[in-house]
């Protein structure tokens, strides 16, 4: 029969297995159970839902069987089966996820472990095996199938005999080698062993023929070897468990070998709940951000089971887009197995497991934030980008939910902080949440608005992300105090003799001012004077509903949008340049104007702003330094 060929991408992955230099060689039994596993509960649910067939649950299992003369290990089920498209598809490539998952795993670490990561399955066999034979017949077909390979040449498929619907893979297990004793995968306590280790939480039983010795009949001190079949497993669901008897250990290796992740998660979320509505939930928060968790191939949701029997690989409808990023199942036996997929997605039962799997979620990353302040603010550092996406998406509809969970950086000791403790330790005669914006904490510190802030004694926020002031808005208020970016005309430091003074000083000059504004082609709504500078000479604020930091965010995106804030020019009334600015009006209002250009584009520079015409700029700073 002819070979076919390995697709480009699977050949150079058989070939990283069939040439191992992957330590963790064991995982090709848990991938193979697994893929058992999901053919099992494929093969029961269908049974439910489809009604082409009864099946007995507990007629299904795993079966290991070892021939250590002939060096073949089989692992068989009794599940779905695959026909030969099946067969085709699914062992005869890769899946495009996995192999993206695959580089992108190759590009940030070059010994990363690879296998039950990324979804790569069945083909971890190859590390052990030196030929793969798998006979496999689906209930949608009458004629069962034999795929074989002895790895990168290729494979072939073709018409067998098999009686019975499921799968069976035959391994042939290499030769050992100086540097790996493949043999070993022929004992049975290693076997044993690896069940335990890594598919212990299979409900399905996994059974093998194992050798005891027993003592003879009618004979006192006298034992010979018999095979008995031994279920190698607990069968009960990790989830079903009292957490009194779970270790830590068994949690992360549940979740790295059902999650296909490749670090520990960095929290573990298990409840239950009896009652009217019952269920268990078994949750993680990941150690690290998803590489693919900002893009459209991201799917959210938790799997759905009903006694044990799996209902849907991805329930969206459990979690709120803001804890996208959670991991896990939740098991009810009040769901029903037969329940379509549309019912499913209003069923009010449905609606209040999300609620409650909302507030547990809410009440441990609470408790986190209290208890284990590092830890937290490594999750947040993590994951503190969706919590405000969530906290400004629909009209800022969940932020009364999320808003404690929100950090922010301190210009006291520029490092995160919650609103509830920044109004903890506001002074008494503060009113406002002042903020500022800005790419870096650095540019932040050195905006001039902020000198005359920390002069006076008040924190500010620093808000780094793009998303922060959209946030901040969307809340209005945190405990009855307003949110006022300290760059904006909002900010309010001086006492009703300084605004008075300020007001007088602005009137008088109001000519000059025109003149200036009409200098930068009305580039700004108003020039004016301001007491919100200490020693910096000019800045820029803005009036109205978009900041000078929405207008450089919002402009920033793929959208046809262009929008523009109401700036204005402040220039420090204490400062030398005021009074040059007079004197200029009265006596050169040519020069006057180039200094307004001046002033302008460095109020832009210092916001992180572009200046149209920065040549301009520069001969103008030039000629009035060459004539000093």
């Amino acid at each position: 029969m002819k070979e076919k060929q390995f697709k480009a991408e699977s050949k150079r992955l058989l070939d990283l297995m069939i040439n191992s230099i992957y330590t963790n060689k064991e995982i090709f039994l848990r991938e193979l159970i697994s893929n058992a596993s999901d053919a099992l509960d494929k093969r029961y649910y269908n049974s439910m839902t489809q009604k082409k067939e009864t099946v007995d649950k507990d007629k299904l299992n795993i079966k290991i069987l070892v021939d250590k003369e002939n060096k073949l290990l089989t692992i068989e089920d009794n599940g779905c089966g695959m026909n030969k498209e099946e067969l085709e598809n699914n062992l005869g490539t890769i899946a495009k996820s996995g192999s993206l998952a695959f580089k992108e795993a190759q590009d940030k670490q070059d010994d990363v472990e690879i296998i039950g990561q990324f979804g790569v399955g069945f083909y971890s066999c190859f590390m052990v095996s030196s030929d793969v034979t798998v006979i496999s017949k689906s209930l949608d077909d009458e004629q069962a199938y034999k795929w074989h390979s002895k790895g990168v040449e290729g494979y072939t498929i073709e018409p067998t005999e098999k009686n019975e619907i499921g799968t069976k893979i035959i391994l042939k297990i290499k030769d050992d080698t100086e540097d790996e004793k493949y043999s070993r995968y022929l004992e049975e306590f290693v076997i044993k062993n690896l069940v335990k280790k890594y598919s212990d939480y299979i409900r399905y039983p996994i059974l093998m023929d194992v050798e005891h010795e027993k003592l003879k009949e009618g004979s006192k001190d006298e034992y010979e070897k018999v095979k008995e079949t031994e279920t190698l497993n607990s069968m009960v669901p990790l989830w079903k468990k009292k957490k009194s008897e779970i270790k830590q250990e068994e949690y992360d290796s549940f979740y790295t070998s059902k999650f296909s992740d490749f670090s520990k998660p960095q929290k573990v979320i298990h409840t239950q709940a009896e009652g009217t509505f019952s269920y268990n939930a078994l949750l993680f928060i990941p150690s690290h951000l998803p590489y693919d968790f900002y893009t459209k191939e991201y799917e959210k949701g938790l799997q759905l089971y009903s006694n044990g029997v799996l209902i849907m690989e991805k329930c969206d409808e459990l979690l709120p887009d803001y804890f996208g990023f959670v991991k896990g199942l939740v098991d009810s036996p009040d769901l029903s197995l037969n329940i379509s997929r549309e019912m499913l997605q209003h069923d009010r039962q449905l609606k209040t497991l999300a609620k409650n799997i909302e507030k547990k979620i809410n009440a441990e990353l609470t408790k986190m934030l209290n208890s284990d302040r590092d830890e937290y603010i490594r999750f947040f550092n993590n994951f503190g980008s969706q919590l405000k996406y969530g906290a400004y998406d629909n009209y800022g509809m969940d932020k009364d939910k999320l808003k404690d969970l929100l950090m922010f950086y301190s210009s006291t000791d520029k490092k995160l902080t919650t609103l509830k403790e920044y109004v903890s330790r506001m002074k008494e005669e503060q009113k406002d949440i002042y903020y500022a914006c800005g790419e870096t904490l650095d540019k932040i510190d050195m905006l001039p608005q902020v000198e005359k802030v920390k002069e006076k004694g008040y924190e500010i926020l620093y808000l780094t992300e793009n998303i922060d002031e959209f946030v901040v808005h969307s809340l209005m208020n945190y405990d009855e105090k307003k949110f006022t970016n300290i760059c904006t005309n909002e900010l309010d430091l001086d006492t009703e003799e300084e605004k008075e003074k300020l007001k007088k000083e602005n009137e008088e000059n109001k000519d000059m001012f025109d003149a200036m504004k009409e200098a930068i082609k009305d580039e700004v709504q108003l020039v004016r004077f301001t007491h919100r500078l200490k020693n910096h000479p000019v800045c820029l604020t803005s009036e109205g509903a978009i900041s000078l930091e929405m207008e450089k965010v919002i402009n920033a995106m793929p959208t046809d949008q262009n929008v523009k804030a109401q700036k204005v020019l402040e220039i420090n009334e204490e400062h030398p340049i005021a009074n040059k600015l007079k004197e200029l009006y009265k006596e050169d209002k040519d020069k006057l104007k180039d200094y307004t250009k001046i002033l302008y584009s460095q109020a832009r520079l210092i916001e992180g702003m572009s200046v149209e015409n920065p040549t301009e700029i520069s001969n103008l700073i030039c000629d009035i330094m060459a004539k000093q």
